[in-house]
């Protein structure tokens, strides 16, 4: 993980919060932040591992959303106040198999309107093809 990346991502999360970046499971699955573009997109690479495998060898669908989410998630504290998850949606185009060495995840975002954060995702293999794409919904959490 790039140092210089990581702490461009953590300056621009809010002060006095226990926002923990990057998220330990984004530790468990071996992320990379690779690209912040200021208040826009976020990219993160992930290894494609054996254990992450379904029946028929390809990465389980549920690992490609963990893997978004965990792209998702960064982003939107940067780019907005504390929200929660509303609504996430995955479209899987082709798989991703044994001979992916990683997949790259860019989160974007959409449209913030005044309670909610609209951005999408967008998933390629280690050729640069389509994977996956996503939609998520974010709601502003109100401060207690």
């Amino acid at each position: 993980m790039s140092n210089e990346l990581l702490k461009q991502i953590s300056s621009k999360l809010p002060k006095q919060s226990n926002i923990e970046i990057p998220p330990k499971v984004f530790l468990d699955m071996e992320g990379e932040y690779t690209e912040y573009i200021e208040g826009q997109s976020l990219t993160a690479r992930f290894p494609v591992k054996e254990r992450y495998q379904n029946p028929l060898r390809a990465m389980q669908g549920g690992m490609i959303v963990a893997a978004m989410d965990n792209t998702y998630g960064p982003l939107s504290y940067m780019v907005a106040p504390p929200s929660v998850t509303t609504h996430m949606n995955a479209t899987y185009i082709r798989p991703v198999t044994v001979d992916d060495k990683y997949i790259d995840v860019t989160a974007t975002v959409i449209e913030t309107t005044k309670s909610m954060l609209h951005m999408r995702a967008e998933v390629k293999n280690v050729n640069g093809e389509l994977v996956a794409i996503s939609q998520l919904i974010n709601y502003f959490v109100k401060p207690s």
